[in-house]
């Protein structure tokens, strides 16, 4: 048992850089675990250098200087802030508001539908029966509810925490962008100089998060824009909270579409009825759904290393129960940083057990 032990050790472990790099794993999964949630302004701020390196890259590549090219685009970003907080919150509020205080009369109008279906359907069950169904559908609904009132509650962050965010978030992003080389060359340094498993997971998750982070960021401003425009068209209650939630369910692959999918429904139904305009909104719905999955995904995310439904519904599960909604956002980078490791580990360290034999 003690050389199978030593031989795998051996295998897995048998140079410094695998071991440094297992523990720098270890340590960097206990702060995420432990004061992961104090990061939130730094993972915000380090996902917004990541979109707005692009531009900055660009405004290079047209002549104009570094430094003008960082505060040209730092400008666009407080901007675009400024015009999110002044438009879009206030509107998204206000309805979300109007929403929770609908809920009830929601809850009151499917009770009634569900009276009068006994008077439908008599032949098939009996009235004992749909009262029965109706009390636990009515009780479920109404725990339903209050359980979602409940979450948007805790989960809407206070004044201080907002404020924090405005403060810290638009710093941090600043000082990524302008001292980027030398955040990356302090890093650098703090590792080994032969370090070719490190390198090769780097390289690779350099490439994976960047178009990871940029390609979502376009594929929830198309899908929001698609649904706004579409609900609004159609003259859907609550377009704006609505059209918000399609575009921030392209976050959680596959499980965020079908959950979404029921309160859109839901409104449409309550709204309309079974009537044309019903239809059509299950119909424009699904095809933003197919025009997403169809279209979208595969042309901005072709780059990106392809993950099996299965190991990708895992890590929304795994690293959303862990880390929330950061866990839930990072789920696919983790994930293929996870394959990363398993591909380029074993490789790694036989060519510095070779090296060192040589």
């Amino acid at each position: 048992m003690k050389q199978i032990v030593n031989k795998w050790l051996g295998r897995y472990f048998g140079n410094e850089e695998a071991v440094l790099l297992a523990v720098m794993l270890v340590v960097f999964m206990f702060l995420l675990a432990t004061v992961g949630t104090f990061l939130g302004p730094f993972f915000a701020a380090l996902i917004i250098a990541f979109l707005l390196q692009g531009l900055v890259n660009g405004l290079n590549q047209l002549g104009i200087s570094p430094k003008l090219s960082v505060v040209i685009t730092f400008v666009l970003f407080l901007l675009g802030l400024i015009a999110i907080l002044v438009g879009l919150v206030p509107i998204v509020g206000r309805q979300m508001s109007l929403l929770l205080g609908e809920i009830p009369n929601m809850i009151g109008r499917s009770q009634l539908f569900l009276a009068e279906l006994p008077e439908r359907y008599s032949d098939y069950v009996t009235e004992a029966q749909f009262q029965l169904i109706g009390t636990r559908l009515s009780g479920e609904i109404a725990n339903v509810a209050e359980q979602v009132i409940t979450f948007f509650l805790s989960s809407f962050p206070s004044l201080f925490a907002v404020a924090i965010y405005l403060l810290l978030v638009p710093v941090l992003v600043f000082f990524m962008l302008s001292d980027r080389v030398k955040l990356i060359g302090f890093v650098g340094g703090l590792l080994p100089a032969n370090r070719p498993v490190m390198s090769t997971i780097m390289s690779e998750m350099n490439i994976q998060f960047a178009n990871y982070v940029r390609g979502k960021a376009i594929e929830i401003l198309i899908v929001g824009t698609l649904s706004f425009s579409a609900f609004l068209i159609m003259g859907l209650n609550y377009a704006a909270l609505l059209a918000l939630l399609v575009g921030l369910s392209v976050l959680i692959p596959y499980i965020g579409a079908t959950v979404v999918t029921l309160p859109v429904l839901l409104i449409g139904f309550m709204q309309w009825g079974y009537s044309p305009d019903f239809f059509w909104l299950f119909m424009v719905y699904g095809a933003i759904q197919f025009f997403d999955g169809n279209v979208l995904v595969p042309l901005l995310f072709s780059e990106v290393v392809n993950l099996h439904p299965i190991a990708i519904i895992m890590a929304v599960l795994l690293f959303g129960g862990i880390w929330g909604f950061w866990g839930v956002f990072f789920a696919i980078p983790l994930a293929t940083l996870v394959k990363a490791v398993f591909n380029a580990w074993p490789e790694g360290a036989y060519m510095a057990l070779d090296d060192s034999a040589e």
